[in-house]
């Protein structure tokens, strides 16, 4: 039975007060008015910088545009108006991407887990319960989810744009879609999705602690496979709707077939990342000798290969986008490199180039240091990616890695340790009434 130590429940405590004391006082800064705006503006100008003569080209740009239509002063205070709004949505948006990235983390190990069981794999029974660990994030991370995803969907914030009701009577386009993006539809549809993927995580795990204790049969083995199978179906239709919803939306004129796809590949290989970074750490502390190499082995093929399936389904979602080259296609991107260069093409070296040298070699997937440095570096270039798809519909080229950014990474990181390592006390480590744990405690590759 694993117990966790004072120092590891101190060290996620301070996380969450360090990062929730940085997070009031991120919100405490934003701008409130546009004049607040032009002050900002106008002191960055005086000090030079390449976002400052962005603002101020841009500025130049809407308030000549208004020019030629006879309405200056209108012209300039929309430009500071939309200034405003993205300085107003950063902490909001620094919020939502921790949230958002933790929360996929646990949704990407449930996943794993019911395939394990769906495919009746005999491999990976020694792991159930560190994947039984840090699906418990899924609770408190999903309440947090829901709360963030209903203030943003009834505009308590300005972070999808579709919510606010004025730019929608402006934009014929976001009006042929206000049948699936209205505030009620996208909470009914969350509350769908987040209550499915908690049931079957409930039961799951009710199933997993039952065969325990069952010495006569794999009845409850049985009935996990069954409600695994049948909740692959559930995800894989309410994922794909959940990144449409809590990511796409967020740049409501754009669209890719392959968002689903995308969305799933990086949670799926965060979450296997996550894994092996436990199992590791839980190995150094002399807890599941049970493990063997060739366990971390597996994971490792599992963090190489993922990873090439998202630059598999990254490349061709750009690649047909850049080829095509239509307008309302081709914006998502020209934002993204020009003004987040460091971020869009630092994330491809880290989740591409990175594991693909480092992690191709056989041996080097059986040296847990090296496991831990190749999954902290994915994790990170991971987070990176969610940064880039949130941050430029929301916060534009008034972006920059802050108190916000930095505090809400602390505060999700916090709790996540704190509920996956408590959860960890809940049970044995070892899911000794599984049929195939013998076959996976020798397993060798």
């Amino acid at each position: 039975m694993y117990t966790l130590s004072n120092r590891l429940r101190l060290f996620s405590i301070i996380l969450m007060v360090v990062g929730l004391v940085g997070l009031v006082i991120g919100f405490s800064q934003r701008p409130g008015s546009i004049e607040e705006v032009k002050e900002m503006m106008a002191a960055h100008d005086a000090h030079g910088g390449g976002h400052g003569e962005s603002k101020a080209h841009a500025g130049d740009h809407v308030e000549s545009h208004a020019s030629e239509h006879g309405d200056d002063a209108h012209g300039g205070d929309a430009h500071y108006e939309h200034v405003l709004h993205q300085l107003q949505n950063k902490p909001w948006s620094a919020l939502y991407i921790a949230a958002f990235f933790f929360f996929m983390i646990a949704l990407g190990v449930l996943a794993f887990y019911a395939i394990q069981f769906a495919a009746q794999a005999g491999w990976s029974p020694v792991l159930f319960r560190v994947m039984e660990a840090i699906t418990a994030y899924l609770v408190p991370g999903g309440i947090i989810m829901f709360v963030i995803l209903a203030l943003s969907g009834f505009h308590v914030n300005h972070l999808f744009v579709w919510a606010d009701p004025e730019v929608v009577a402006h934009d014929k386009l976001i009006q042929g879609k206000v049948g699936w993006l209205n505030g009620t539809g996208f909470i009914i549809r969350a509350a769908i999705f987040l209550g499915g993927w908690l049931l079957y995580r409930h039961f799951a795990v009710k199933y997993s602690r039952l065969q325990d204790e069952d010495a006569t049969g794999n009845k409850w083995y049985k009935k996990s496979f069954k409600i695994s199978a049948a909740f692959l179906v559930f995800f894989i239709y309410t994922e794909s709707m959940m990144s449409w919803d809590w990511i796409m939306s967020f740049d409501p004129h754009w669209f890719s077939t392959l968002f689903g796809w995308y969305v799933f590949a990086s949670l799926f290989v965060s979450g296997i990342t996550t894994i092996a970074l436990i199992t590791i750490y839980l190995k150094s502390k002399g807890y599941l000798e049970f493990v063997n190499n060739s366990h971390i082995h597996d994971l490792a093929k599992f963090m190489f290969g993922i990873s090439i399936f998202w630059t598999y389904l990254w490349f061709s979602q750009f690649m047909l986008i850049w080829y095509s080259n239509i307008p309302e296609e081709v914006t998502y991107f020209i934002t993204r490199i020009e003004d987040y260069k460091l971020p869009f093409f630092g994330m491809l070296l880290m989740n591409f180039i990175f594991p693909l040298l480092v992690l191709m070699n056989s041996d080097f997937k059986r040296v847990n240091w090296f496991v831990v440095m190749a999954g902290i570096i994915i994790l990170c270039g991971h987070y990176i990616d969610v940064f880039n798809m949130v941050m430029p519909a929301t916060v534009g080229e008034s972006w920059f890695i802050g108190i916000s950014e930095i505090s809400a990474v602390l505060l999700f990181l916090g709790l996540f340790i704190f509920v996956v390592f408590r959860a960890l006390t809940k049970a044995p480590l070892l899911a000794k009434g599984n049929p195939y744990i013998e076959e996976s405690k020798h397993f060798h590759y």
